[in-house]
C-alpha cells in the first residue's frame, strides 16, 4: 500500500534506540563546552565495512577536568573575621598567619586552615560544672575541697574568664587547652588559700583573693605558654566545708 503524502514515515516504529539517546546527549553537551557538532554517521573506508566515527562519541574531557580543578581550587578561599586570625597548616606544619579578610590556601590535601577567634572571652569553671540550666551545676570535689593555713577545708568554687593573646601557642604549645587554662587557675586558688586564713578566705579576702588569683594566674600563663590571658575571676560560692569533708 503506497503511503500518502505526509503520513509519519516512522509509524509503527518503537521509541528511539538508547544509543540515539546517548549519542544525542553527547552532542548536547559538546555544544554546551563549544565543541563543533560532528557528524554522528558512520563513514565507510574503502573497504566497505562501516566504521563508527570515534570522535564523535567521546565527552569532551578537557573541559571536565578544566571544572573539575577550578572547583578544586575554590575550595581553598576562606574569610578571617575581624578579631580572628587565621593558621594556614601544610601537611600539618605551620606556613603561615593570616589576618582578617578574605585569604586563600593551596586546598586539601596539601594546605589546610583554621580560624581562631582571639576576642571571644573564654570561661573556665572550677570546683563546679554548669549544666545546661543557669542555676543547674554540679560540684566538682577533688578541685573545690581546699585547705587553708589555719588548716581547715573550704569549699571554694570558682570561674575564670579568658581570651587568647598567640594562636600560635594555643594550637601547637598545648595538648589541651582547656584542662591547661584549668589546672593553673586551680593551682594560683590553692596556692593563695594556703596563704590564708579560713575566715579572710570566706568573708573580708575574697575580692583581694580573686586579685592575686588573677596576677598569680596570669604569671602561669606567660611561664608556660598557654597563648592566653586571664581577664577575670571571680567566686561562685565560697564556704566551710561540712563535717566529715577531706581530699579525695
Amino acid at each position: 500500500m503506497a503511503k500518502t503524502p505526509g503520513q509519519n514515515n516512522n509509524q509503527g516504529e518503537g521509541p528511539p534506540d538508547l544509543d540515539e539517546l546517548l549519542s544525542d546527549l553527547k552532542k548536547k553537551i559538546g555544544r554546551i563546552f563549544g565543541k563543533q557538532e560532528t557528524d554522528q554517521k558512520t563513514s565507510k573506508p574503502s573497504g566497505g565495512n562501516p566504521t563508527p566515527n570515534s570522535t564523535s562519541d567521546q565527552l569532551p574531557i578537557v573541559p571536565i577536568l578544566l571544572i573539575v580543578v577550578l572547583i578544586w581550587v575554590a575550595t581553598g578561599f576562606y574569610i578571617v573575621d575581624q578579631g580572628s586570625r587565621g593558621v594556614v597548616l601544610r601537611f600539618g606544619k605551620n606556613t603561615e598567619v593570616t589576618m582578617p579578610g578574605p585569604r586563600w590556601h593551596i586546598p586539601f590535601p596539601i594546605e589546610s586552615a583554621e580560624v581562631v577567634n582571639l576576642e571571644q572571652v573564654r570561661t573556665i569553671e572550677v570546683g563546679y560544672r554548669s549544666a545546661g540550666d543557669a542555676d543547674a551545676r554540679s560540684k566538682e570535689v577533688r578541685e573545690s575541697l581546699m585547705l587553708t593555713d589555719d588548716e581547715n577545708i573550704i569549699d571554694l568554687q570558682f570561674a575564670v574568664q579568658y581570651n587568647l593573646k598567640s594562636v600560635e601557642d594555643f594550637l601547637f604549645n598545648n595538648r589541651s587547652a582547656e584542662s591547661s587554662v584549668r589546672g593553673a587557675a586551680e593551682t594560683a586558688i590553692r596556692e593563695i588559700v594556703g596563704k590564708s586564713k579560713m575566715d579572710f578566705a570566706l568573708y573580708e579576702g575574697r575580692e583581694e583573693i580573686a586579685v592575686k588569683a588573677k596576677k598569680t594566674h596570669a604569671r602561669n600563663f606567660g611561664s608556660i605558654q598557654y597563648g592566653d590571658q586571664c581577664d577575670k575571676c571571680h567566686h561562685a560560692k565560697c564556704a566551710a566545708a561540712r563535717a566529715g569533708s577531706s581530699f579525695i
